[in-house]
This record gives structure tokens, sequence and C-alpha cells, in this order.
């Protein structure tokens, strides 16, 4: 098991990097999160056909060479506003489970979630287990269901992991130790020193001194790992990890405040000549030429969204990037924005007027679309032509229903519908809007809209060799393979 001195420490990378190197051993790997609190979510098999599970276990699948499904992530919770989170049980939305009082909910959840864990345990040789936020959260360790619940249940030999590149990594080791109960204390078998940038050799005596205050060794010093081409798990990106070379288009995301899905703009940070940015303001986006692009991500709350947009001034300043004949992309809840309305008589999202780029109007419906699409475009226009003829694989995660607005469509003002109920584009060729997740991960893509005379764009399996690589040379020589021996 995999846990982390904070949120951020690097707890998702090391599970995956791990999930990986078993693989290698030949062994039958799979993933597990317990609960895991995310708007990054992807469509996977399930007991009903497809559910949801967060993002970081379905590359974690991937990783190990395993099929994704939602025993890897039996609980995850989408973030709709401060002190409101919509709960998905076992890939699947539970109005029951939403409503109910949080200190409540773990112990309701709990028998499924150690259902599944025992599942997994019993099909696979080696099950990876991450933790979330920190163990040592001393208000929520009576409901915990997700850290040291879950280690006790199966017995997981624990691995410590904090970002030194914060500081006061030796304080946050020992204070995550010194705040578990000793029996808990038992199962940290490691600590693990991550994003370091430096000699090595000049954080002696601290990790000697700290075995010598907990019994457990330093186990692990990991470099930073600028471009390691994993999404993170909350899908931050920011200017450090971009390829060398000049630039020559900006992809500038708007970051409203429940944004999800922001990992599938992962490989573009990739791409040569890529840069990508955040837009929170109408300044982010003065120096925006006409060939960049503006992409209006998912949204968790796309009316609250739309109103956080309104009050920035960004509503006026995407209508003007628009209008000088900008690029500009909608995906899912950014799709609903770029039409005329949002209509919710289920009380599901809210009501609101859209931006008015495309003649569309999104009626919120209690039925949640969630699967795992293919789909083929058709004819496009502008700097979007390159998609025309492209057959693209993706997935669908929406409770909006998008149709031509009916008297805009009586007037002769009627978006180009390049993919029936999935795709349209406005008549000047610059504003398409998607329900597709995933546009631009799909290879085909990638390759339509840069060109074959880019250089290519890693491959996810290339990006868990990497992981792999860095957790064999960097961890102390035979420790992963003692790691599979029972605890004591």
């Amino acid at each position: 098991m995999v846990l982390g001195t904070s949120s951020g420490a690097g707890k998702s990378w090391l599970a995956t990097a791990l999930c990986r190197y078993y693989s290698h051993l030949g062994l039958r790997v799979a993933p597990f999160k317990a609960q895991n609190m995310s708007n990054n979510a992807r469509v996977v098999s399930s007991a009903s056909g497809q559910g949801e599970i967060g993002s970081a276990q379905y590359f974690q699948a991937l990783a190990a060479r395993a099929e994704p499904e939602v025993r890897m992530n039996p609980l995850l919770l989408k973030p709709e506003a401060d002190t409101r989170s919509q709960v998905v049980l076992m890939g699947q939305v539970s109005a029951e489970l939403t409503a109910m009082p949080w200190r409540s909910r773990s112990e309701a959840v709990w028998p499924q979630i150690a259902a599944a864990l025992d599942a997994l345990r019993a099909e696979n040789d080696v099950v990876v287990i991450e933790g979330a936020g920190s163990p040592a959260e001393i208000n929520l360790h009576a409901s915990d269901i997700v850290n040291m619940r879950v280690a006790r249940h199966a017995g997981a030999r624990c691995l410590l992991v904090t970002d030194i590149d914060r500081g006061g990594a030796f304080a946050h080791l020992y204070g995550t130790w010194a705040l578990l109960p000793e029996t808990e204390r038992a199962l940290i078998s490691g600590f693990v020193l991550n994003k370091f940038r430096g000699d090595a050799s000049l954080l002696a005596p601290a990790p000697q001194m700290l075995q010598d205050l907990t019994g457990v060794p330093t186990v692990a010093t990991i470099p930073m790992q600028w471009r390691h081409g994993l999404p993170e798990e909350d899908g931050v990106f920011d200017d450090r990890t971009l390829a060398a070379g000049p630039v020559h288009t900006t992809v500038a995301v708007t970051a409203y405040p429940r944004i999800s899905n922001l990992d599938e703009f992962q490989p573009l940070k990739n791409v040569p000549g890529v840069r990508l940015r955040w837009v929170r303001s109408p300044a982010d986006l003065s120096d925006l030429k006409t060939p960049d692009w503006l992409v209006l991500p998912g949204s968790k709350s796309t009316a609250a969204d739309l109103a956080w947009l309104r009050a920035q001034g960004l509503d006026e300043a995407i209508a003007a990037h628009a209008g000088r004949g900008g690029t500009v992309l909608g995906v899912c809840g950014g799709l609903q924005m770029l039409g005329e309305a949002l209509i919710d008589t289920a009380g599901i999202d809210g009501n609101a007027p859209g931006l008015g780029l495309l003649p569309l109007v999104t009626t919120f419906e209690v039925a949640k679309t969630v699967r795992r699409t293919q789909v083929q475009f058709g004819a496009l226009q502008g700097p979007w032509a390159a998609l025309a003829g492209v057959s693209v694989a993706g997935y669908e995660i929406h409770h909006g229903q998008t149709v031509q607005h009916p008297a805009m469509a009586a007037r002769g003002d009627v978006a180009l519908e390049v993919v029936p109920g999935i795709a349209w584009q406005n008549p000047a060729g610059n504003v398409l809007g998607v329900y597709l997740h995933g546009l631009l991960e799909d290879p085909a893509a990638l390759k339509a809209l840069w060109g074959h005379g880019a250089a290519p764009v890693p491959t996810l399996d290339s990006v868990f060799e990497g992981l792999a690589e860095v957790a064999a040379t960097h961890f102390t020589e035979g420790f992963l393979q003692r790691l599979l021996q029972p605890a004591a």
C-alpha cells in the first residue's frame, strides 16, 4: 500500500510505477483505491454494464496490464460544491448515499469496499493499494475507510511517501508515523522521499536519524520527474512540464472552479511546439492569437461554472476570441456552455443562459450517460477540418442531453452536427463542441491535428515503462521484492 504525508506527495505516481514493476515480474497485478475524491473519471466495465472510476486507478490498471473495472475504485466522490459531492458506488451514482451524512456513509459502504478488495486479492498475485490524503488525519481516523482501515484489513506492507520539494519532509514523515497507533505504525515498511532535486548524499545523516527514531528505513529517494508523462491526479499542469522548442500554438484551458477530466489534455504537454496554460481572467487571453486554442473543459457543475465565467468577465473574452476566428473547443460541460441555454427541471445542475456560440440547448436529466464511445467525424470546417473522416475512441459522462435550439433552427440558424448527438460545429467552422472525452488522447486525432511532421507523442505504455524503470533504479536493491512478503 502506498500512503502519503499529504495530497500531492506522489501516491498515484508511485502506485502506477509499482503496478508496472510487479507486472514485469510475471505477476497478476491489480490496483485498488477504496475511495477517491476526484472529478477526473473514466468509464470502465461494471456488473451492470459500464460505470465510473477515478482516472488514477484507470491508468494504474493499464500499467498493471489489467482490464480496468469498478472494483479497483469502489467509491468515487465527485465534488459538485464545497460541501457536496455526487457519490458513485461500484461505478453507479447513488442518490441515497449522496444524501447521507459523511460519517454514516462510511459504515454503509465499508462492506462493499472490503468485498471488492478481497475479490481482487483472491484473483491476483499482487494488489497495489493507494491511500488518500494522509493516514494521520486524527479527526477522520475513527471513520476511515481508505487508509489504515484498508491496510489493517489487507495486512498490507505500507510505503509512506512525502514530497521533499515542499520542505519539511523528515518532519512530515515523523509526524505522520507518530500520530498513528502503534499497531498501524508496524505496517509501515519504508519511507520514500519523492521529488528530490540535488545531491542525495547531502541528506545524510537525516535518513538514519529518522530510522533511529522510528525503526523505519528510508528505502528510496526519487528525483523530480518533471515530464514523466502520467496525468496528475487533479489534472494540474504548469509551464515547467513543457517540451523544449519554439511554441507555435498555445492551448489555453479555462480553469473554472468545478473543472473535470483535465487529465485528458495530458498528451498535449508532449506535442512539440504546443504550450498549455490556465485561463482564470480576461488578462490571460489578452495575447491569444487567432490560431491559438481556447478550451472549455468538462465541469461537474456547469451552471455554477458559467456564473463564475461571467463574474470574471471571461464570457466576453471568450466571445471576442471566437469572433476573431479563434479556435474554440468545448468538451462535455464546455459544450453545454457554448450553447444558448441550460434547462434543468430535474434539479440536477441548474438553469442558465449559455454563451451563445452554438445554436444548441441542453436539458439535464436524472439518468446519467456513462459509456465508452467510438465515433467517426463527418465533414468539418475551418481549423477542425483535419478531423474529417477520422475515427476516434473516448468516453461520455454527462447528465445533459443537447439538441438544436428549435426556435433558432426554424430561423435557419443551425449548427453542423458532425457526429449525431455527440459533436456540433458553428457555420464559421472555428467553434467545436463535443461530448466525447478523450478526443485529444486518441493517437489518430493527435496525428490529424498536429500533422505527420510532428515528433511522436509518447505512448502510455512507454510512460508506464519509464515509471517502472525509475522505481527499479531508486529503491534499495531487493526491497520491492521483499515487499511481496506478508506483513509481520
